[in-house]
């Protein structure tokens, strides 16, 4: 399937709750694309498609990226990196906190699952104002692993989130 399969598939099955988690927010719930066989397959192969190649391993943001960076490894025969949250990971880790609107949060990889110069893909579900993924890109070049590209369904367009990824190669199925 297509990019543009994806992104039809993303378009018409994505649940649109207005008012959630609290007046004024519209959330895109991307739980019925993971749900259908044929849509998570299309989403994950267009995921992984711009960089198939030139990437060794694809690296999850919890939670949802781990299921989209999973079926995208899979597809291509790649690991999976997960970037977790803190305690999550029992081996050595390396941390990236990185600021909220309501306080700052962390993330975590273990270094040694993956020698230096690894050529990584980071894939979510939602690029919003781009800290998560800002955070993300920080802690794979802490490690010595190199940013090849970031990958994600939905782009919040109006939240400016690729401002805080510059020269980054970032791709997006879905902007609205």
């Amino acid at each position: 399937m297509t990019d543009g399969t994806a992104a039809r598939l993303v378009d018409e099955l994505t649940a649109v709750i207005e008012d959630f988690p609290k007046p004024g927010i519209t959330f895109r719930d991307l739980t019925p694309v993971f749900a259908d066989g044929p849509a998570l397959k299309a989403v994950a192969d267009a995921l992984v498609a711009p960089w198939v190649g030139q990437v060794d391993v694809i690296a999850g943001v919890e939670a949802r990226g781990f299921l989209l960076a999973a079926a995208a490894a899979y597809s291509v025969g790649l690991g999976v990196l997960v970037v977790r949250k803190p305690g999550k990971l029992p081996r050595e880790v390396i941390s990236e906190s990185y600021d909220l609107e309501y306080g700052t949060a962390t993330l975590e990889v273990q270094p040694a699952d993956f020698p230096a110069g690894t050529r990584v893909l980071i894939v979510d579900d939602v690029l919003a104002t781009g800290g998560t993924l800002a955070a993300s890109a920080r802690l794979v070049e802490s490690a010595g692993w190199v940013v090849a590209g970031v990958s994600v369904v939905l782009e919040l367009g109006d939240l400016s989130g690729r401002a805080a990824l510059p020269g980054y190669d970032v791709r997006t199925l879905v902007t609205v």
